[in-house]
């Protein structure tokens, strides 16, 4: 299991385009993979979910990964929201 935090560094925070990219790459894996703002975490592969943690530029989401692709998953979220959700800024 892998727990880490990370912040939300895009203007717009996790909005609905946001949130969907996130949810998407998510989706690719199959570990479980978790994100919040605090406990309890709610499942990254749920747009709706994400959408309800309203986090704003600035924010620090935690997040789990727990699954045989495990890195691989915490490596290319971790990659996703650094570069701004592929939104520039």
């Amino acid at each position: 299991m892998i727990n880490c935090k990370l912040p939300i560094i895009n203007e717009l925070g996790l909005h609905a385009r946001a949130a969907t990219k996130l949810a998407s790459l998510a989706g690719r894996y199959e570990s479980s993979i978790k994100t919040g703002i605090e406990l309890p975490l709610v499942d990254a592969k749920s747009i709706m979910s994400l959408l309800l943690l309203a986090a704003s530029q600035g924010t620090e989401l935690i997040f789990e990964f727990d699954g045989p692709d495990e890195d691989e998953a915490c490596s290319m979220i971790t990659r996703l929201l650094a570069d701004y959700f592929g939104e520039g800024k």
